[in-house]
């Protein structure tokens, strides 16, 4: 029973750190969207306004992931405060984590993929 809380304990870590990176990642979006909105209102041109545009959507679409990916870690967090008092098998959690973990790695990825390419942006249009 020890070495379940103690693997238990760290699958909560590993929560405990995205969902850290998630608010971090969350801070940045705010950051650059604020730079989008300095390149908007210089009126820089349609072919400027229509790559904006599709960073602000990107914005979103990744707002709305963190948010999937926040609710998932909250749910994994009840799961293991769950089987703290029961006899759940430590296997269904690993796998459970591994996809979760998976899932973090791809969204990392994209996340500084498009911050380097909203970045080339900014030095062009800044």
């Amino acid at each position: 029973m020890e070495s379940q809380l103690l693997f238990l304990s760290d699958l909560n870590f590993n929560l405990e750190v995205w969902k850290r990176e998630l608010k971090f990642q969350e801070s940045e979006m705010d950051y650059f969207e604020e730079k989008l909105e300095d390149v908007a209102i210089r009126s820089l041109g349609s072919d400027v306004m229509i790559q904006l545009e599709g960073f602000q959507n990107k914005i979103i679409r990744e707002r709305e992931v963190m948010g999937q990916l926040r609710h998932r870690i909250r749910m994994k967090k009840r799961e293991i405060a769950q089987a703290k008092f029961e006899n759940n098998a430590e296997v269904k959690f690993h796998e459970k984590q591994v996809l979760l973990k998976d899932e973090m790695k791809i969204f990392v990825k994209m996340h500084y993929d498009l911050k380097e390419d909203m970045m080339d942006f900014f030095l062009k249009n800044l």
